[in-house]
């Protein structure tokens, strides 16, 4: 924190206690970069001392945790927001701006995965305890997108598989380093999940999430339409033009801005502060993930489909 405030030109304070960091006077917004299981207890003391919050993904560790934020953080009428760099990235923007322009057709299907071959992250317990794990970490980002690119549709039910085959024997670490024992030991989560979440508007959504696996890496959303498909990475659009020719269209974005996903991220926050704009990725996206990931978890412990009950607010 010290090297990083060297670079700012304003005097910088230093706190070890968030909440008395949140009563601070001067303080106008609090970004929650935590570990899960923090990330809640946190922002609500931002929230309830008037602070607008933007949290990290996934929103909470539990969705009990989660609603309870979100509740809180909209009756403070503060600006609420999540930081989701693969929503955010520039791809993925392209994909959802053009499926808003009717380019698809009607978008029926998706895929979405992030695989890792070695990945497990232990440089924090929080990763493998509990509330943590490979699906929170990595699939909410696919999920969100995808999520994202199909228009927020409503989702309705999902069946799913989880569990966790290399972490507790302390492989599939990153960049296959194996941690002492009595770190993996206490591993408590998922190391790979995936499952089928169905949508009110017919929509079907495969998703899947390995921090380790006998495959290569990959981070990959794949879009069925009726006019044209598209894969995100690479940025790639499929069709058949007026004279039935199959066309494979690759999307060139310019290099630059592939650096700026963080910015657009900040800049939002800020204008929706500042400039009273409406918020693209409030907390209760967030929480309509965090219902869709741990409704797939709950399914992986029971072997049956869990059905999803939300409410559509601030669908920006």
């Amino acid at each position: 924190m010290k090297a990083f405030a060297k670079d700012l030109p304003d005097e910088v304070k230093f706190y070890t206690d968030y909440t008395e960091m949140c009563k601070a006077d001067d303080i106008d917004a609090v970004f929650v970069g935590t570990p899960n299981q923090w990330h809640v207890p946190i922002a609500l003391e931002a929230v309830r001392n008037g602070k607008h919050v933007m949290v990290t993904k996934p929103l909470a560790d539990s969705e009990e945790a989660a609603h309870k934020l979100v509740t809180e953080a909209e009756a403070a009428g503060v600006v609420n927001m999540m930081s989701l760099s693969t929503r955010f990235g520039n791809d993925c923007q392209y994909l959802g701006n053009i499926a808003r322009d009717n380019y698809f057709g009607e978008l029926y299907y998706a895929r979405a995965r992030s695989v890792r071959r070695n990945g497990i992250p232990a440089w924090n317990l929080g990763f493998i305890k509990k509330g943590g794990g490979a699906f929170r970490d990595m699939g909410v980002h696919v999920l969100d997108a995808a999520w994202w690119i199909l228009g927020l549709p409503k989702p309705i039910a999902v069946l799913g598989a989880a569990g966790a085959k290399f972490g507790p024997r302390g492989r599939g670490y990153w960049n296959r380093s194996q941690p002492p024992k009595e770190t993996y030991e206490q591993y408590e989560s998922d190391d790979y999940a995936g499952g089928f979440i169905t949508f009110e508007n017919g929509v079907g959504l495969q998703v899947e999430s390995f921090w380790a696996s006998h495959q290569p890496d990959e981070f990959q959303i794949e879009l069925f339409g009726t006019d044209a498909g598209a894969t995100l990475k690479p940025l790639r659009l499929f069709r058949t033009n007026e004279s039935g020719t199959s066309e494979d269209i690759n999307v060139n974005l310019a290099s630059s801005q592939y650096d700026k996903t963080w910015d657009a991220i900040a800049d939002h926050f800020i204008e929706c502060i500042l400039d009273d704009v409406t918020c693209k990725a409030p907390l209760r996206h967030g929480l309509i993930v965090q219902q869709m990931m741990e409704g797939l978890l709950t399914s992986a412990e029971t072997g049956r489909e869990v059905h999803i009950k939300v409410k559509l607010k601030n669908d920006s």
